[in-house]
């Protein structure tokens, strides 16, 4: 997602870079092209020239300083206006209330039951809460079935009524059962429609002032670009929902449902969803969106990430392996299989600044490691704890017992012992504080 719209912003950008200094005549080339990104973004005009308004306001009221070029001016006050259209900070969210509940609505289609076990996962392991999954999709042929599957496989326990074509019933059971069972958070699957019709809304309508949940979330395709801002408003005429949430957002989409929703509803988005795992959601926050964007990276998610994986202990375990230079292929499994928790890879090493340009174009997924997984454990204990054992006849056998080549093994091999003497180098210097990820890990 963003990938045409990082570029075409930067190249807007570029326009700018040389220039000692801004004027009327050099940035008006810079924010037509801008302008044009957005709108190819599917961003609406509107929205898209009040933006490049701001932009071109401020630019110009700006004095550049001799240690800022043009050209970083310009971003900074990009990012800065992206930052705003996007919502300006992360949105809290309200888990108050005994218990707190959580209604979800949206058109069929849009990920919603997905999101609404993806979100009960997130709450489970991140947030210590205990949620219960409540079943009101009544008309959708499998949708309480669905919901049923992914409760089970992050073990949270789901609500249905079979038979019972009532949503409001199905939900007020519902919650009268999680305050029973002692449950802190409900989370209500309602119905879509392909379209909005009135059935719809009246009846999500009513689910909302029966039930008065803490949080109304609208889910929402990202795919759908200026559809889904539409929708976005229909529903929050009659809903007065308190936040947006954006799935598929790993798809092939123009960003124009993020960058416009807020502006256009003025609710904030309070979620992501990418991908089909369950535990893959993220909070939303509009100043990293926008660094990404501008292929800035974004470090402190990716920090984020690290620190839940990574424990202290571990690591300090590991680092006092590496200075012994006694790091080997179990403790490099084990580091693959955190890195790997951690999400898409390729997605990862977006976060890292300069990065995402660099990989546009390149297939990186996390099959890339099963190579190496395939080898390491074609290897018995004691080659994976003392690599030195590795002799010729070891290496034919590990070849093929993991389906690779010896040429692709002995590559492996090498490229592993390069890795630990750069890790004990680094280890000496002082700069490597945190194995493998050089990031802080969860306290």
């Amino acid at each position: 997602m963003f990938e045409s719209l990082s570029e075409r912003l930067d190249g807007a950008i570029k326009n700018l870079k040389g220039q000692g200094r801004i004027t009327d005549l050099n940035i008006a080339a810079t924010i037509k092209e801008i302008r044009r990104a957005l709108v190819d973004a599917d961003v609406n005009y509107k929205i898209a020239k009040e933006f490049t308004d701001r932009v071109k306001e401020k630019t110009l009221g700006e004095k550049v300083l001799t240690a800022v070029s043009p050209g970083q001016l310009m971003v900074k006050i990009v990012q800065d206006e992206l930052t705003g259209l996007m919502g300006g900070t992360k949105s809290e969210f309200n888990l108050k209330g005994n218990p707190a509940v959580i209604l979800l609505s949206g058109l069929q289609g849009s990920g919603k039951t997905t999101f609404a076990a993806k979100l009960a996962n997130y709450l489970k392991t991140k947030r210590n809460r205990l949620p219960l999954l409540v079943a009101c999709d009544v008309y959708r042929p499998a949708a309480i079935e669905q919901l049923k599957i992914l409760g089970e496989q992050i073990g949270v326990t789901v609500y249905a009524e079979e038979g019972n074509n009532n949503p409001l019933q199905i939900a007020e059971n519902g919650i009268r059962q999680a305050k029973l069972k002692e449950f802190d958070t409900v989370i209500v699957d309602t119905a879509g429609r392909l379209a909005v019709d009135e059935e719809m809304m009246n009846e999500i309508a009513k689910l909302r002032k029966a039930l008065q949940p803490q949080e109304v979330l609208f889910v929402v395709d990202a795919m759908t670009g200026q559809d889904a801002v539409n929708t976005s408003k229909l529903f929050n005429e009659r809903l007065d929902f308190d936040g947006v949430v954006l799935t598929k957002l790993d798809g092939d989409s123009r960003g124009g449902a993020a960058l416009s929703i807020k502006y256009e509803v003025n609710k904030p988005i309070k979620f992501v969803s990418t991908g089909e795992k369950l535990d893959q959601i993220d909070f939303f926050y509009p100043e990293r969106m926008a660094q990404r964007i501008l292929g800035m990276g974004d470090i402190v998610s990716l920090v984020e990430k690290a620190q839940e994986q990574f424990d202290e202990k571990e690591a300090e375990r590991l680092q006092k392996k590496i200075r012994k230079n006694q790091f080997d292929f179990n403790d490099f499994l084990q580091q693959l299989t955190q890195i790997k928790k951690m999400g898409n890879i390729k997605d990862l090493m977006g976060m890292i600044p300069g990065m995402g340009k660099a990989i546009k174009d390149i297939d990186i997924d996390n099959d890339s490691f099963k190579k190496v997984e395939a080898l390491i454990l074609s290897m018995t204990l004691a080659e994976r704890e003392n690599p030195e054992l590795l002799n010729g006849s070891r290496r034919k056998r590990i070849a093929e017992g993991s389906g690779n080549s010896i040429q692709e093994l002995n590559q492996f091999i090498k490229q592993f012992d390069e890795m630990k003497k750069m890790m004990k180098t680094f280890n000496k210097m002082g700069s490597m504080k945190r194995p493998m990820s050089g990031l802080p890990t969860r306290k």
